[in-house]
Formats: structure tokens, C-alpha cells, sequence
């Protein structure tokens, strides 16, 4: 038997776009963000983004292919805090101090769905979405790779002991933020997020 069509996978003839793009995707990112992708049907897609079926297909071509722009404009959007916070002209441990405290406010936020889209969307992908768990696993691979890289400069400049395992660190902080995600996800507060932040913390290397 044929495999079933997303039946957003179809495009339309190319037209002019009614809608204002920016907006339909921020609608979008909270949706997938809150039901996860196959959660996510088609019809409640194009109902939250307030366009029409044709303009869909004329637009992003297929859910798919919605779904990996989606997560561009999360990482820009509602992500941006996690970049900013690694550039600070501060010393390393204020920095991942920051870093984690910043998530467990960002995590909780009354007004965005509870957690991070990417680390909550890894435990709603099923085995099957190949390309979309890839996505996932390569977005979590980037921000690791700059954690890791904020690691290395303070290893660098003297604030990380030598010898410290740079990669093994920035996984542990980076497993201690997805595992802070899917806490607010279950309904953890803000308070105790920043409890763990804090236990978090006592795993910096002693100098």
C-alpha cells in the first residue's frame, strides 16, 4: 500500500502573499512549540496562522518544510536570549550562571507554552521523523558547539582549570538546560528551576 500524503505537501501556483509572513510563522512556532509536531494538524495550522489552504502551499510547500522555518524563527524570536547570554563580556562561571538562570525564567513564562520548542518537540518526535529528529539533534549539537566554545575561551583566559574536559562540561550544562525544559514542561515553577540552576552550579570545575 502507498504510504498516506502529508496533505500538506502540495503547492500551488506561485502568487503574491497575502498574509504578513513574520506573523503567520510566530503563530505557527507556538503551536507546534505547544502540541508538538505531529500533534499539530494541518487545518489547526492554517486556522492559528489565519491563512487560507492555497496560500499555505504557495507559501512553505508542505508542513515539513514549514516546521524547519519554524525553528529558524524560534532560534531568533524566542531562542535569541541563549546567544546573548554566551557573549557576555563576563567571567565564565557568571556567564553560565546566567545561563541557567535566565532558562528557568524563559522556561516559565506566562505569556510562550512552558519549556524550550526543541528540547520539548525531541520527546514528542516519533522514531519515524527521521529528517525532523536530525533537525532537532543538529540544533542541539549547535548549541552545545557554542557552549562548548565559551568553555574553551574561558579555559583560554585562565577562569576554567587546565585539564578541564571542555566537551563533557558544555554537555552537562547542556542536558542540565534540556532536562530544566522538560521539568517546566511537566508544570515545575520558576523557583524550582532555579533550585536545580543552582545545583547545577556546584558542578563548575574547582580551580
Amino acid at each position: 500500500m502507498a504510504p498516506k500524503k502529508d496533505p500538506s505537501e502540495r503547492r500551488g501556483r506561485g502568487r503574491p502573499q497575502s498574509f504578513d509572513r513574520k506573523e503567520a510563522l510566530c503563530a505557527a512556532m507556538r503551536l507546534f512549540w505547544d502540541r508538538g509536531y505531529e500533534g499539530t494538524s494541518f487545518d489547526d495550522l492554517i486556522s492559528v496562522m489565519k491563512i487560507s489552504a492555497s496560500s499555505f502551499y504557495n507559501a512553505f510547500g508542505s508542513k515539513e518544510a514549514l516546521y524547519h522555518e519554524v525553528i529558524e524563527t524560534y532560534m531568533s524570536v524566542a531562542g535569541g536570549w541563549f546567544l546573548d547570554i554566551l557573549g557576555e563580556d563576563a567571567d565564565t562561571r557568571t556567564v553560565f550562571q546566567d545561563l541557567t538562570t535566565a532558562a528557568a525564567v524563559e522556561f516559565t513564562r506566562p505569556d510562550q507554552p512552558a519549556g524550550c520548542m526543541i528540547s520539548v518537540a525531541a520527546t514528542q518526535c516519533s522514531p519515524n521523523q527521521h529528517r525532523l529528529r536530525d533537525l532537532l539533534a543538529s540544533q542541539r549539537t549547535q548549541a552545545e558547539g557554542a557552549m562548548a566554545a565559551c568553555l574553551q575561551q574561558g579555559l583560554e583566559v585562565g577562569d576554567l582549570p587546565t585539564g578541564t574536559d571542555i566537551e563533557a562540561l558544555a554537555a552537562f550544562y547542556g542536558s542540565l538546560l534540556r532536562g530544566m525544559a522538560v521539568q517546566a514542561r511537566d508544570g515545575a515553577s520558576q523557583e524550582r528551576l532555579m533550585e536545580i540552576a543552582r545545583f547545577g552550579m556546584n558542578a563548575w570545575p574547582k580551580a
